[in-house]
């Protein structure tokens, strides 16, 4: 009897092993020597020939070596909306170009790290949709390298889904509101404005629309020299560019985004308390920012 009950234990843990994932943020398909405008435009292309859209590219901090990609696909929009705590977040993955000394290094965002991480209980059922966004994604990209190698630390999947930095700080169910609007047409043209207005130092990236939902995205680049990308990015960390931009999300007429320290550290989750603390004043920096193109 003890023996059985024995092996019973070892056969569950040894499954339990089995199903367990690790998720990484990112993922590096390899480096090119090629021009970097003209690898940008092949990576664009071959999206497309994949069906995914392009939403949006721009520089991080201004700086002409990273550009970053965002884009999204059909079937991705159509899905993630279904959840409906701040599902359409995960609707955007982004591509990252980093070049130094000639060379650029290609990376992307981790479909199983981020649909997990925004999609929390509910990512089980988007199993097909992530294996398929991931296979296409990898077959999109092959042409411009073959390593496809995880990087920028390990979660694992359960622990990804109630992710936070440390003891006492935020998780994704811990969103600021930005604001409430007396509609979301009101949110929309609001919002819309002031980005077309570059309002505290911003670039609208992108931005993601659903009509019936009343649900929108933007994805906003933060300029401010003094408060914005070019004073953290280079602290924490340029090859981790594919995080960015920052989102906000619109909802019927709420407006939040996830707070900063939340969204950082599941970007750089290896990250050290050290380096976090140079940065101690980003997250309020980016709730103040997005704040006024509320306002």
């Amino acid at each position: 009897m003890k023996n059985s009950i024995l092996f019973s234990v070892l056969f569950l843990l040894a499954n339990f092993s089995m199903i367990a994932s690790d998720y990484s943020p990112y993922t590096k398909v390899g480096n090119s020597s090629l021009n970097k405008e003209v690898l940008s435009e092949n990576i664009q292309n071959a999206l497309k020939n994949k069906s995914f859209v392009v939403l949006g590219i721009y520089n991080p901090e201004n700086n002409q070596n990273i550009e970053v990609i965002s884009f999204t696909r059909t079937d991705i929009k159509n899905s993630v909306i279904k959840v409906k705590d701040r599902g359409a977040l995960a609707a955007v993955l982004k591509i990252a170009l980093v070049t130094k000394s000639g060379t650029t290094t290609i990376s992307y965002t981790n479909p199983d790290y981020m649909f997990t991480a925004y999609l929390l209980d509910d990512v089980s059922k988007f199993n097909s949709l992530i294996t398929k966004v991931s296979a296409d994604l990898k077959d999109a990209l092959s042409e411009f390298g073959n390593e496809f190698t995880e990087f920028g630390g390990k979660i694992e999947a359960d622990k990804l889904k109630k992710y936070h930095y440390k003891i006492m700080m935020p998780y994704f169910t811990d969103p600021v509101t930005l604001r409430e609007f007396k509609s979301f047409e009101e949110g929309l043209k609001v919002i819309e404005s002031n980005l077309n207005r570059k309002k505290g130092n911003t670039k609208q990236v992108y931005k993601l629309i659903y009509t019936t939902e009343k649900v929108a995205v933007f994805g906003v680049g933060l300029e401010n020299k003094e408060k914005g990308e070019a004073k953290f990015l280079p602290i924490i960390g340029q090859h981790h560019a594919a995080a960015l931009p920052y989102e906000m999300i619109l909802q019927d007429n709420k407006l939040t985004m996830l707070h900063g320290k939340y969204r950082i550290a599941l970007y750089w989750p290896e990250l050290t308390m050290g380096t976090f603390m140079k940065i101690m004043s980003t997250p309020g920096d980016i709730e103040d920012t997005l704040k006024m193109l509320a306002f």
